[in-house]
């Protein structure tokens, strides 16, 4: 595979780690010993908030009715999609049972887990769309319980359309919290809400390390890095089109590499021509996002063919893999590691981000190779059972204990034998 960089991005730096992660790991040792009280305290050191955590029906209720139509059926418009998505998604896995040999039946349950807790990420942006994904799956695959948190507006609170989105995705309790001590009072069931089973959502770096630290008695989606986006493109792309779609995914933060791979030399000039005039044109802080993931991790690649173009992909294992190139259906089939899939120039990484329904909580940093992002999987248990016949047990418990007798396990092999009897 011979491979041009046109631009190379800088090598993406790895993080002293240790002194977030001791912050982290002593806030969570505080809530836990502290409860309530700690997370409170924590609020109005962080969140700069000290209104109510646990938002009642009548919070609600008044958010709500600040929201404009408009925006609300915007918002029910995505709901709407996502919430099919997911149904599809759901019924593509069932209960299931097979008679291995007369007598002897197994089979498969899907179980929802008992409470999810998902994290909206706030900050600079209101993201209303990441309320939408994590919930609306969420309830879809039949959490019973589904506690919701974002981050406050220091003085105002979670913002009127966000809570929106919330309560028509099927929130059965939203807090009135961001970063860690969120993360932490989902976990624990703190404010008289049940402890969640899984963590799920973006967010900081912070939010990311307290879900990593909390991994074990508790589920979580993935740890969540940087976002990245990368387009495969032939001479037929247009290259303004182009352009704007690695700007679009580049103002999503300073350290959020896109990556251009291209078989078209012209293509590949013009493009990198026109993307630092196009980020000139954003509002700020979204410019300076842009060119900072621009100008230190920004790459375009030649490559000689579209064979090699779909290794590069491979190899980089890219969270947004968008194609703008011919042959669709070849992409289709050739691509394979990638968290989502955008085939054709009709077609926009901000689309799948806001409202076409797959869902946008996807593998960063590489783990496409070997994870898909969230779907009503992540929250449905797979647990087996079994029932055998007197007479189906027999040939089972003969073999389990000639095997269990190979191995040394002899009290394994008692048990079996007692199934011989009679």
């Amino acid at each position: 595979m011979v491979i041009t960089y046109v631009k190379e991005g800088l090598p993406q730096a790895r993080e002293d780690r240790q002194d977030l992660s001791d912050q982290v790991s002593l806030m969570l040792r505080v809530i836990e010993a502290e409860g309530e009280a700690a997370v409170t305290r924590y609020a109005r050191q962080f969140d700069r908030h000290d209104g109510p955590v646990l938002l009642s029906d009548a919070d609600r209720a008044r958010a709500i009715a600040m929201v404009p139509d408009a925006v609300k059926d915007d918002i029910r418009y995505a709901h709407d999609n996502i919430r099919r998505f997911a149904q599809a998604q759901r019924a593509s896995v069932t209960d299931c049972e097979i008679e291995l040999a007369p007598g002897l039946v197994a089979g498969q349950k899907l179980i929802p887990v008992s409470a999810a807790g998902c994290y909206v990420p706030g900050g600079r942006y209101s993201h209303v769309a990441s309320a939408l994904m994590t919930i609306t799956t969420a309830k879809v695959a039949g959490v019973p319980h589904i506690t919701a948190a974002s981050p406050p507006k220091p003085g105002q609170g979670i913002p009127p359309a966000v809570i929106f989105t919330m309560d028509l995705a099927g929130a059965d309790a939203i807090l009135s919290l961001g970063g860690v001590q969120a993360v932490a009072a989902m976990a624990y069931g703190h404010f008289g809400l049940p402890g969640a089973d899984i963590l799920v959502g973006p967010g900081n770096q912070y939010v990311a390390e307290a879900k990593r630290q909390l991994f074990g008695p508790v589920g979580i989606d993935m740890v969540a890095g940087p976002t990245d986006s990368m387009i495969l493109a032939d001479r037929r792309a247009d290259p303004e089109t182009v352009a704007w779609d690695l700007v679009g995914q580049a103002e999503h933060g300073y350290n959020s590499p896109v990556w251009l791979v291209t078989n078209d030399t012209c293509l590949a000039q013009s493009v990198l021509a026109m993307v630092p005039r196009l980020i000139d044109t954003l509002p700020e802080p979204n410019a300076e996002n842009a060119r900072r993931a621009w100008d230190c991790f920004g790459e375009i690649i030649l490559c000689d063919s579209f064979e090699d173009m779909a290794r590069v992909a491979d190899e980089y294992a890219p969270e947004h893999l968008h194609v703008q190139a011919e042959g669709l259906e070849w992409w289709l089939n050739r691509l394979r590691v990638y968290g989502s899939l955008f085939l054709g120039a009709e077609t926009t990484v901000a689309f799948g981000d806001k409202c076409a329904g797959p869902n946008h909580v996807l593998p960063t940093s590489g783990a496409a190779r070997y994870t898909g992002g969230l779907s009503v999987h992540k929250f449905l248990k797979t647990v087996t059972w079994q029932r055998a016949t007197p007479e189906a047990a027999r040939p089972v418990a003969a073999a389990a204990a000639r095997i269990s007798r190979l191995e040394g396990m002899e009290g394994h092999a008692r048990t079996a034998d007692l199934r011989l009897r009679g």
